[in-house]
């Protein structure tokens, strides 16, 4: 049997009930909007598609067809991906049982390893996917079995955000593998789907009241292993954190005059808005809660909006339209400024430290080439600096998934 699973592209997603019933359809739409006791609705799909984190298998076919057409830009990212460290196939997975990651990565026993061996899992698993040649595929299973055989923990005082890198990108390869290729044995899947459940998820699922982009990594790694684990508990509640955290992490002109606090953060004065927003005291639209820290960590929390937003969509209940303002001026803010308009002396003090990364693909495929915004900032950065690579910590070869796919 070939190891290529053609199971059908066509999965029920969800879908209400109003329109059987004419006469209630408005007041059960408000219901369904407002939810019953006045909060938003439930967002998990009653059945989950497959592959459904961060990419589609629509959106994988259409990866494949630019590839082996030798189309651009997808040609050229997909040759700097199987040029890169994390596509080879004599890569040793390096798993241990507890992963200790301080701050700034001090100590840093097994961080760089667990971040990397799941980034290569993934990658192996594009490398599967447009190639159809079984050693990627099976590599990638080597890498998750090797982790989910050995770990039992992260400690120290970056363990969440160190979960949620890591937790992003596992369930990424697992979906394509497990739901494209024949040759995981389902006891090997169980074992991966208890790690995810006992070491991933209670760790992520709580959220954090550090930086944004801490929630937001958590948020996404917690979103993806729902779907993995088809566990619609699990999903609904990291959509709550999820929109709690986005419209406290990038500001809005509608917001009034202070930015808004994410849901138990505690912070209720001006005094302490400003501090958690980095000294920053004005605000203007698309301005990021860490714009003022640097625009690197700013990065990490829009691409993790960007990838949510994304999962969110496969999945048939589609997030973008909640977070489109904020995440389209968002990247245009800051895309301004990567292409060198100078800071202004009331941004950050007239300096923007560090860059963005390789984030802006998935955000603005959604929002400029899907949705129609116009986003000309976000267009000519993303085009400058392609192919996007990966930052390895849990942003891989973006360009190749998701420029110009309408799928």
């Amino acid at each position: 049997m070939s190891p290529w699973r053609d199971a059908s592209d066509s999965r029920r997603r969800r879908r209400g009930a109003l329109l059987a019933v004419p006469l209630l359809a408005a007041a059960l739409l408000a219901t369904l909007v407002a939810g019953p006791a006045g909060g938003r609705a439930e967002a998990a799909p009653t059945t989950f598609v497959h592959p459904g984190v961060l990419v589609s298998r629509g959106q994988l076919d259409f990866t494949r067809e630019q590839v082996n057409a030798g189309a651009q830009p997808w040609k050229g990212a997909y040759d700097q991906m199987m040029a890169s460290r994390y596509a080879s196939l004599s890569r040793v997975p390096k798993p241990r049982s507890v992963v200790e990651c301080g701050s700034y990565s001090n100590p840093n026993n097994g961080c760089t390893d667990e971040r990397e061996d799941a980034i290569a899992a993934y990658t192996l698993s594009l490398a599967w996917y447009v190639t159809r040649d079984s050693r990627y595929a099976q590599k990638a299973i080597e890498i998750m079995d090797a982790w989910s055989a050995v770990i039992t923990d992260h400690t120290n005082s970056n363990a969440p955000l160190q979960t949620g890198w890591a937790g992003s990108s596992w369930p990424r390869a697992a979906e394509i593998i497990r739901y494209t290729y024949t040759g995981w044995p389902q006891a090997r899947i169980d074992r991966f789907k208890t790690m995810l459940r006992t070491v991933y998820l209670p760790e992520v699922a709580g959220g954090s009241h550090s930086n944004g982009n801490w929630e937001l990594s958590m948020t996404e790694a917690a979103i993806g292993i729902a779907v993995f684990l088809e566990d619609r508990a699990a999903y609904d509640k990291a959509v709550t954190k999820f929109r709690g955290r986005v419209p406290a992490y990038i500001y809005l002109a509608s917001d009034g005059a202070l930015p808004k606090a994410a849901p138990g953060s505690g912070l209720d004065t001006r005094d302490e808005i400003v501090r958690y927003w980095q000294g920053q005291t004005t605000f203007v639209d698309g301005l990021s809660q860490e714009t003022c820290r640097d625009l690197t960590h700013t990065g990490y929390g829009l691409s993790a909006i960007s990838h949510i937003a994304e999962t969110s969509r496969i999945q048939g209940q589609d997030l973008y339209p909640e977070v489109a303002d904020r995440l389209r001026h968002a990247l245009g803010l800051h895309a301004k400024y990567e292409l060198g308009t100078a800071v202004p002396g009331w941004l950050c003090g007239g300096a923007l430290k560090d860059h963005l990364g390789p984030v802006t693909e998935v955000g603005f495929n959604a929002l400029g080439n899907r949705m129609g915004y116009a986003m000309t900032n976000t267009q000519n950065l993303t085009q400058a600096r392609r192919p996007a690579g990966t930052d390895n910590l849990f942003v891989a070869w973006e360009t190749l998934t998701h420029a110009g796919n309408s799928r």
